[in-house]
C-alpha cells in the first residue's frame, strides 16, 4: 500500500484543486446573464431549428470523425511499437507495415469523398 501513497495523494490534491476551482468560480464570478449568454453555442454558427424526428448532416461530418478515429487509434499503436521495436526485429516491422497500409486505405478514402477539403 505504501508505493500507492504517492498516487493517491496526487489524486486527492488535483480532486482539491478541481473542486475548489469550480466553487471559487461560482462564488465570486459575475452573475450577468443576458439572452445571448443562455443561447447554445457552436462554434461561432447560429444555430438552426431541425426537425421533430431529427435532421440529416452532410457526409462531411462522418468523414472527419472517421478519420479522427483511425489516427488516434494509429498513433496508440505505433507508440507502443517503437518503444518495443528492437525486440520485434523483421515480424513487427511486416506487422507494422500492414497495418500502415491499412490506414492509408481509409486515409485515400476520406481523401477521395472530399474529407479533407473545406468549403
Amino acid at each position: 500500500m505504501n508505493s500507492y501513497a504517492p498516487i493517491l495523494v496526487l489524486g486527492g490534491l488535483a480532486a482539491g484543486f478541481a473542486i475548489f476551482s469550480v466553487v471559487s468560480g461560482m462564488l465570486t464570478g459575475p452573475k450577468r446573464y443576458n439572452r445571448a449568454k443562455l443561447e447554445a453555442y457552436e462554434c461561432g454558427i447560429e444555430p438552426t431549428p431541425q426537425p421533430v424526428g431529427g435532421g440529416r448532416f452532410p457526409v462531411k461530418y462522418y468523414l472527419t470523425a472517421m478519420l479522427f478515429i483511425i489516427f488516434d487509434i494509429e498513433i496508440v499503436f505505433l507508440y507502443p511499437w517503437a518503444v518495443r521495436f528492437d525486440s520485434l526485429g523483421w515480424f513487427g516491422l511486416v506487422e507494422m507495415v500492414f497495418f500502415i497500409l491499412t490506414v492509408f486505405v481509409a486515409y485515400a478514402y476520406v481523401w477521395r469523398r472530399g474529407g479533407l477539403e473545406w468549403d
